[in-house]
């Protein structure tokens, strides 16, 4: 059995499975999500389950037979029974080939950030990641938008960003400079493009973006549906993305091998963390 332990938000989620789909389909083997994080965190949620994916979150039950829950619980959770999975640790940011070397009974614990982990299925994910459901009607409206033009998804994230002292030290947000010189750099390489920008804090974005092209600004709704606003990132012809693995796989979700993909060349603040292989070749690094 493949078991991928979740952690952080719905980008984040959504790399610890497909990594764990990866290794699971090339074993012939089981494969079953560890939620258990994410199911008692007071910020994080189980955030998988609007998808159409192979794999369901094992219970606490489960969990304890296969010696998987996370250690900071009580050891007497944690004694497993039978045969216990291999825990497999990511052991450094940039890409791990040693790591697809690992068995068929494993627990995955890491955050996998990376296409390069899963991109021989690339096509079993993406069908994966479409949505269970339609998407709500003002987002089917806006669909509708983004299908009548050249659009450029343009994700603007703040919040955590810039008022988390840990998230502010280990990411930070990018500048207005940056979304500046982006927005410039994609209207010399695309015709006629629309911008949708996708922000958490929309009136910074109106107040700072330029205005010299057209543009909307798409805020997150009170239903929590993060899902669909990814749904309608990947939508876009192009993408401009933060260092962000939500907007990461909003650009990774458009199949086009046309499109145009500008992200941060400096996705972390720690010098330490080595990006090298987070964004795909194709992607130009700003």
């Amino acid at each position: 059995m493949i078991v991928a332990r979740l952690n952080g938000g719905l980008g984040n989620q959504m790399f610890q499975y497909a990594m764990g789909y990866r290794m699971a389909k090339e074993r012939n083997a089981p494969f079953a999500i560890d939620a258990s994080i994410v199911l008692n965190h007071h910020l994080r949620s189980y955030a998988l389950g609007d998808f159409r994916i192979a794999a369901s979150p094992l219970s606490n039950k489960e969990l304890v037979d296969l010696g998987a829950l996370p250690r900071r619980l009580p050891k007497w959770l944690a004694r497993p029974l039978g045969n216990p999975l291999i825990e497999v640790l990511e052991r450094q940011c940039p890409f791990d080939p040693a790591i697809l070397e690992s068995g068929d009974h494993c627990l995955f614990v890491g955050y996998w950030q990376t296409e390069k982990y899963f991109a021989p299925f690339a096509d079993d994910i993406r069908a994966q990641y479409q949505l269970k459901e339609p998407m709500t009607a003002p987002r089917r409206a806006t669909a509708g938008l983004i299908g009548a033009g050249n659009a450029v998804s343009v994700h603007v994230r703040r919040s955590d960003y810039i008022t988390n002292p840990a998230n502010v030290a280990f990411h930070g947000a990018c500048s207005a400079e940056w979304y500046s010189r982006a927005m410039k750099m994609m209207a010399e390489r695309v015709a006629s493009p629309e911008f949708f920008v996708f922000s958490d804090d929309p009136d910074w974005a109106r107040a700072n973006l330029p205005r010299d092209w057209p543009a909307h600004f798409i805020a997150p709704s009170e239903d929590r549906r993060d899902c669909e606003d990814m749904k309608l990132m990947s939508l876009c012809r192009h993408h401009i993305v933060a260092n962000s693995s939500f907007s990461w796989w909003g650009a990774w979700l458009n199949p086009s091998t046309d499109k145009q993909v500008i992200a941060p060349a400096r996705w972390f603040n720690q010098e330490s963390m080595d990006s090298r292989d987070l964004t795909p070749d194709s992607w130009i690094r700003l």
